[in-house]
């Protein structure tokens, strides 16, 4: 008899270990895309270069979402619709800027990468997953199949999560100040050609009122030299004068609507759209600083008080959002500093593994650590120092700057001030000489052209006064600028991370 034929292997086939593996994969895929409905889809928004120059041409005054922005974030009895009581003064128009202008649109667009790479730093390193199927060339009669699955789990050492979540942190601190920067300097530029236009307004007529006297003058020199009592050279020189004054009054008249086109720009909207609008005088700077500087009461009353200027200083220094922005990079780059040198110390990774052999089920942990043998990240450690004093070189740069603006601006009042006191002087001396000509002129010890010459200096005096005045008023704009004192409401330009929900009134959705 034939012996019976040999038992089947009390291990599994092959099919066993394909049995065991499978199900290993699917428990590992599942756990992979367990999270599926959070993934993000990718969604192409291209920029159509014709749509976007429309929709430049949409912003108005009247536009609804910028009435309800002012309303929300500027005053709450802001009209809906209309011209505002009493028209559309300089701090409205600073906010229609704020809503408007492209350059705020950039700075919280930074800000809020900065706030989305918060995210990503704080964020933990996934375990990975490694399947390695095997296969015996001599089973022995066994399965030749050895399936095995392994897993890696990152533990980081030395702090470096939070080391990076709080540079990350300060570096949307930084961009969020810079928000608040670049709403200052859109305001700086809206002054700025919101008194060009007041200046060369005053100008143009300040030279119109030059040239009657002078055309007077002219005429009464023609007569003298009809009757031969006056020369050619008399008659030519005075025609210059009057020529002269023509091409002023002329440029002065051209840099009115150019002024106009670079408050439309500061606004963010088309020029033609401040048509037949009256722009408002931007008050004073001083009248917003009366605790740091005294007010001018009319042109060269009152000079700067040091001491209160000292304050505005101190004051400035602390508040000033380049200055804060400056010392959050600062303190970014000390944190990055600091993560760096927690590289140092290796990271900790565990890698279970499991593995069918041949009926055998097999466990393993592995433990894996960065040997600091070739180098102690001292490359990077010396990068991150070196962009430490960058940042501290760029703070010391930052504060310089602030203090010789203040120091400037501060200046520049005290020379205007100067300057309009001695054209006071001027013009009471012009008007007692003015009278006693014309006393002279009634007693016959005076001709007429004495007279307009009195009143030709009179004018010029006047001009000399409004120029001091426009110095005074570009002065305390720079003033306003360089303290840069906290403004209501601006906060809601780019509110704190943990504040209550009192977000600005966004536009569209780029």
């Amino acid at each position: 008899m034939r012996p019976p034929p040999p038992a089947a292997p009390a291990t599994p086939s092959w099919r066993g270990g394909v049995c065991v593996f499978a199900p290993l994969a699917v428990a590992a895929l599942a756990l992979a895309g367990c999270a599926h409905h959070d993934y993000a889809r990718y969604e192409p928004r291209p920029i159509d270069p014709a749509k976007t120059a429309a929709a430049f041409e949409t912003h108005r005054l009247d536009d609804p979402g910028l009435r309800k922005f002012l309303r929300e974030n500027f005053r709450a009895d802001f009209p809906l619709t209309g011209t505002p009581e009493g028209g559309w003064d300089f701090e409205a128009l600073c906010w229609v800027a704020f809503y408007f202008n492209p350059t705020l649109d950039v700075a919280r667009a930074q800000w809020e990468s900065a706030r989305a790479a918060q995210t990503t730093a704080g964020e933990r390193p996934n375990p990975t997953l490694t399947l390695t199927p095997g296969f015996s060339a001599n089973p022995n009669g066994a399965s030749p199949w050895l399936p095995a699955i392994g897993a890696d789990f990152t533990i980081e050492t030395a702090g470096k999560r939070d080391l990076r979540a709080e540079a990350a942190r300060l570096t949307a601190e930084s961009a969020r100040q810079e928000v608040f920067a670049a709403a200052w300097r859109v305001r700086s530029e809206l002054r700025s050609a919101l008194l060009d236009i007041v200046l060369a307004t005053r100008r143009h007529a300040a030279l119109d009122a030059v040239l009657q006297p002078q055309q007077n003058i002219l005429a009464l020199l023609e007569q003298r030299r009809a009757a031969g009592a006056g020369t050619a050279a008399e008659s030519a020189a005075t025609r210059l004068a009057i020529l002269k004054a023509e091409i002023a009054a002329a440029d002065a008249a051209r840099q009115i609507p150019l002024a106009r086109q670079r408050v439309a720009s500061a606004l963010g909207m088309p020029a033609i759209v401040l048509s037949g609008i009256d722009m408002p005088v931007p008050r004073n700077a001083i009248e917003a600083l009366r605790w740091a500087v005294p007010l001018f009461d009319g042109v060269g009353e009152g000079l700067p008080d040091r001491y209160r200027v000292d304050e505005a200083r101190r004051q400035s220094l602390h508040s000033r959002a380049d200055v804060l922005a400056a010392l959050a990079r600062y303190a970014a780059a000390e944190s990055a500093l600091a993560v760096e040198i927690a590289k140092q110390h290796p990271d900790i990774h565990l890698g279970p593994g499991y593995q069918w052999d041949q009926g055998q089920n097999k466990w393993t942990l592995g433990v894996t650590l960065e040997l600091p043998i070739l180098n102690h990240n001292e490359g990077a450690i010396a990068e991150a120092t070196a962009r430490r004093r960058e940042a501290a070189a760029q703070f010391n740069l930052v504060q310089a700057q602030v203090l010789a603006e203040i120091d400037g601006a501060v200046a520049a009042i005290t020379a205007a001030g100067e300057q309009a006191v001695g054209v006071r002087r001027a013009e009471a001396e012009l008007a007692s000489q003015r009278a006693l000509v014309e006393s002279r002129l009634k007693a016959g010890g005076a001709s007429q052209l004495d007279l307009q010459a009195a009143r030709l200096e009179i004018i010029t005096n006047n001009q000399v006064g409004g120029e001091a005045a426009a110095q005074i008023a570009l002065a305390a704009g720079q003033l306003e600028d360089a303290l840069q004192i906290p403004l209501a409401h601006l906060e809601v330009l780019a509110p704190p991370e943990r504040a209550a929900p009192a977000k600005p009134v966004s536009k569209k959705s780029p």
